[in-house]
């Protein structure tokens, strides 16, 4: 039982550096690797090539998996994941607009708990992998009713397989494509943990400003103080990134005369 899960941690990495290696040789958008972790974290001279020795890692750590039982190779997959958790929850504090880049640029959604969550169970089925008798290449002959409950948390967790339906059903980046209704959005955002947070702290529940860049739609309110709070929705997605920002009144007075943009 202990090796149920080595198909799954192989199939991921092998998806993994595949996804990295297309997105680097097809270049992507103007600008695309500075949205991708680990990309981001690094100078942009270096992007590529950090995300061509992370998919040689993962390379390296599944044909260890697959064909051997060595201690390195399966307590070298749970440091991965273990550091890639740490390096996600980094993005989200660092760089709350970039996406993991975990399959390239297909994982260019912001940062959200459902990436986390993922890599902390695939460090839970790397451990758990670590004692399993057999290769990854004779596992696959015993799978289980665990390699299938994995398989559903992880679709479950990957917000990938969303943008990969939304590219089939509208064929272009979310940055191109029509966006939903401002009230469709405007709802979401009300849904979301982010707003009921901070609605104690505006003064009016309707936004006076609203504006779309790229795969966000902003919303500006006041809060008590007179000061601008604005919320960025994620246009992608069931359950879309949201962020929040205030921007002081001493700030917005430092700044050129602002000019409200129309819906």
């Amino acid at each position: 039982m202990l090796e149920s899960q080595l198909p799954l941690l192989i199939m991921l990495l092998v998806l993994g550096t595949a996804a990295k290696v297309v997105t680097v040789r097809s270049g992507g958008e103007p600008g695309a690797l500075s949205q991708l972790g680990p990309a981001v974290l690094v100078p942009d001279r270096m992007r590529a090539a950090a995300l061509l020795i992370c998919a040689a890692g993962e390379l390296m750590l599944a044909t260890g998996l697959l064909l051997t039982t060595h201690p390195f190779f399966r307590w070298g997959t749970a440091a991965f994941f273990a550091l890639s958790t740490y390096v996600l929850l980094e993005l989200r504090r660092r760089r709350p607009d970039a996406g993991c880049g975990c399959f390239g640029e297909v994982s260019s959604a912001p940062v959200g708990l459902r990436s986390v969550g993922r890599t902390v169970t695939l460090t839970g089925m790397a451990g758990v992998s670590v004692w399993a008798p057999v290769s990854g290449w004779e596992a696959v002959g015993h799978l289980s009713w665990l390699t299938a409950a994995g398989a559903v948390l992880l679709a479950v967790l990957s917000p990938e397989i969303e943008e990969l339906i939304d590219r089939v059903r509208f064929r272009a980046p979310c940055e191109q494509r029509r966006s939903p209704a401002e009230s469709v959005t405007l709802s979401r955002l009300r849904s979301s943990g982010t707003w009921r947070t901070h609605r104690g702290e505006l003064a009016s529940a309707e936004p006076y400003d609203t504006w779309r860049e790229l795969c966000w739609r902003f919303f500006a309110f006041r809060n008590h103080d007179e000061d601008d709070v604005v919320f960025a929705v994620y246009l992608s997605g069931r359950r879309p990134a949201v962020r929040m920002a205030v921007v002081s009144a001493e700030d917005s007075e430092s700044l050129a005369e602002y000019t409200p943009v129309s819906a």
